[in-house]
């Protein structure tokens, strides 16, 4: 993604919240083999595919 595109999000969660997304990272960085793993790159990956999701329940709910 180009770097133009990128916004900032700055949000509250709780530590149990930033402890499991840690972890995630941890995951990703382990089963990844594209380098360097950033909470930004899984919290995007992670928000992509619920959004695929999502729009494939909504054709199926129509």
């Amino acid at each position: 993604m180009n770097e133009t595109q990128r916004i900032q999000l700055n949000v509250r969660v709780t530590r149990e919240t930033s402890d499991k997304l840690d972890e995630i990272v941890e995951y990703y960085q382990e089963h990844t083999k594209i380098g360097r793993i950033y909470k930004g790159d899984v919290l995007s990956d992670i928000i992509e595919k619920s959004y695929e999701i999502m729009l494939k329940q909504k054709r199926l709910n129509r």
